[in-house]
């Protein structure tokens, strides 16, 4: 059904060295009822099936080590997709950075604030922090792990995906820039 949505999606995603190896997820929701999401360990652009995920009943052994920040997600917003990616330059200021205030025009534009969230991957503490932020904007980062980014769609969710590194590299750019 959103299989070939989901690779599409993936493609985009490993083209720009945003997701390595079969790091990341994604999800779409289903009306009210649930959603679909990656299998674990599956690539993200090349993906052999999706899971169903209830909103309410037992998870599938085979859904996404992450699904618990997209159940939280869900359930506390009105979402419809979202995209969890590693970029690399967003995790680096992750570590270094409790927020990201994006100086490039697009991100000043469109995410002026970046919350950066922790939690331990796959945990409840994770999914609620990252649901908390989720609730009031489209992006956050979880120190050390990567981004979750949600919108509208599968497109919408990967372009703030996209915008996180672009506006995390201009910082270290500039950064580097300043120190000649």
């Amino acid at each position: 059904m959103y299989t070939r949505e989901f690779e599409r999606i993936g493609k985009r995603l490993f083209a720009e060295h945003l997701v390595g190896g079969n790091f990341g997820n994604m999800s779409v929701r289903d009306a009210n009822k649930g959603f679909h999401i990656k299998q674990t360990g599956d690539y993200l652009d090349a993906v052999s099936g999706l899971v169903f995920v209830p909103f309410e009943g037992t998870v599938p052994k085979n859904a996404s080590s992450e699904y618990r920040v997209h159940l939280a997600v869900y359930r506390n917003s009105p979402h419809m997709a979202i995209v969890h990616a590693h970029p690399q330059a967003a995790i680096a200021a992750s570590l270094v950075m409790d927020r990201v205030i994006p100086e490039d025009s697009e991100g000043r534009m469109f995410c002026p604030e970046i919350r950066v969230v922790g939690g331990a991957p796959g945990s409840q503490e994770l999914a609620d922090n990252v649901a908390a932020v989720l609730a009031k904007q489209k992006l956050v980062i979880v120190k050390g792990h990567g981004t979750f980014a949600a919108g509208k769609n599968l497109d919408e969710a990967y372009q703030f995906t996209s915008l996180a590194e672009h506006s995390c590299r201009v910082l270290a750019l500039k950064r580097s820039f300043q120190s000649l």
